[in-house]
């Protein structure tokens, strides 16, 4: 199973996609986009706002939390040359919640725009904090081909956190082909994020209004959140020939012992909000898999590998089985958390654990988040991507959505 859907040509997932199609901006009000509708496979439109008249009964929707970090922080050389910091993952400590509380100084994994440029030890730039003027520094640690480890350090005893909100800038997808403006601090965001560590905003999110999320209660559907941090490997296209030789990011994901439960409660009606929660809810099933045969395994061990999916070994348990293994696990370690990372590929040929129904944007040609798609609609994704097309829906990260059953 494993060697035929390494073999997909990732030319099977191309379509032509018009600049113009690209959403440069959001609508003025979220919940006003247009929403696809599939269902066995037809195809219709609503507007986003009536979503709940098209959810079955019993929906469980499962949102992404994570908030974007304003990542990317520019230094400027004494020869003018600018140096791009973008900051990835945390390194020491390595753990997202006590980086953002370092007051001193702390080391992330980064990319670096202009690294040609950066020949001095130190790059420093003066930063206002609160009213207070902060020097803040970077140095390279460490580099490991495209990405570099990079330790910052800053005066004036403000967290990591405050200080990234006054000197990073917001990283807005690069297919927009313009600056991050003041009004993506906003429309940038879903209305429910919480979690500081993505570089990319979870999109199929930011249809969601108050109004929305009151409707979903008010009608009696379900709400769960999980968090998974995006990473900016969500916008690297497949460049390889076959999908074989593209490796996955690998996201950090953390869900609570609670939404287990309530997953393993509604299984058969699980909505996941964006390809991020749909990545996070059937990874659990292989983590699950794996405390099946490593009961004491590390968070570390808890990974899910690229290819894991496709072997029959690790798709012989059942769904509720799997995720009773997670609930045994935390409760042997008195943990409330489940927290570890997943680098999985879903693509045709893929086997669907847990998720039932997609709220996701219009993705781009040639992308592992296409792939996701097709192996959701059992390969009917140019069908919905003709209408899409040919009913002027917005593409991209500010652009419409759907809901795929």
């Amino acid at each position: 199973m494993v060697t035929k859907t390494q073999q997909i040509s990732i030319e099977d997932y191309n379509y032509s996609l018009p600049d113009e199609r690209i959403a440069k901006f959001p609508l003025p009000k979220r919940d006003e986009s247009k929403l696809l509708l599939y269902r066995d496979g037809k195809v219709g439109e609503s507007v986003f706002k009536h979503i709940t008249d098209y959810l079955p009964e019993g929906s469980l929707m499962v949102f992404n939390n994570t908030r974007v970090i304003q990542a990317r922080l520019l230094f400027q050389r004494a020869t003018g040359a600018q140096i791009e910091v973008f900051c990835l993952d945390p390194a020491v400590p390595h753990d997202y919640e006590l980086i953002f509380q370092e007051t001193e100084a702390c080391n992330w994994i980064c990319l670096i725009g202009n690294a040609k440029k950066w020949k001095e030890p130190v790059l420093s730039r003066e930063i206002t904090v609160a009213g207070q003027t902060v020097r803040l520094s970077a140095e390279k640690v460490q580099s490991y081909g495209e990405t570099h480890q990079i330790r910052f350090s800053w005066s004036g005893g403000f967290s990591f956190a405050e200080v990234l909100d006054a000197a990073g800038e917001l990283p807005i997808p690069p297919y927009l082909h313009r600056k991050t403006e003041e009004s993506d601090l906003k429309t940038y965001q879903t209305v429910y994020s919480k979690i500081k560590g993505s570089v990319a905003a979870p999109t199929a999110g930011l249809h969601f209004t108050p109004e929305v999320l009151a409707d979903l209660d008010a009608k009696g559907f379900g709400r769960e959140e999980l968090t998974l941090h995006v990473g900016a490997g969500t916008f690297k296209p497949v460049k390889s020939e076959t999908i074989e030789g593209h490796e996955m990011h690998t996201e950090y994901i953390s869900v609570r012992r609670s939404t287990i439960e309530r997953v393993m409660q509604n299984l058969g009606h699980i909505i996941a909000v964006g390809t991020t929660s749909v990545r996070t809810l059937e990874s659990l099933y292989y983590i699950g898999t794996t405390l099946a045969t490593n009961p004491e395994a590390t968070s570390e061990e808890l990974v899910v590998k690229q290819w894991m999916p496709y072997e029959e070994s690790n798709n012989r348990l059942t769904t509720a089985e799997a995720l009773q293994n997670i609930l045994d696990y935390l409760d042997k370690h008195q943990l409330n958390t489940l927290i570890t990372a997943t680098q999985i590929i879903i693509a045709p040929g893929y086997e669907f654990k847990i998720v039932k129904g997609i709220v996701t944007n219009f993705h781009q040609p040639k992308s592992t988040l296409l792939l996701l798609i097709s192996a959701f609609v059992k390969g009917d994704w140019m069908n919905i991507y003709n209408y899409a097309l040919g009913h002027d829906f917005r593409f991209l990260s500010y652009g419409d959505s759907s809901l795929l059953l």
